[in-house]
């Protein structure tokens, strides 16, 4: 799995970061999200499906097969 994000679509609520924190951060100036691992390990993936699915923003994408 590859995660990419895109910034400017975030608004920042944080969904993501509780989550997977382990993938997922937030910059403390504003909130936006910080990608801190592009590509997981398999036991994240079903945390990552999670967040990218709850995401108001929708700024969360995944390749599955990457």
């Amino acid at each position: 799995m590859k995660i990419a994000v895109e910034e400017d679509k975030c608004c920042g609520a944080g969904q993501c970061v509780l989550i997977a924190p382990e993938v997922f951060d937030q910059r403390d100036d504003d909130g936006i999200v910080v990608l801190l691992d592009a590509a997981p390990p398999q036991d994240l993936h079903e945390q990552v499906r999670e967040a990218a699915a709850v995401c108001p923003g929708a700024c969360i994408h995944l390749a599955e097969n990457a």
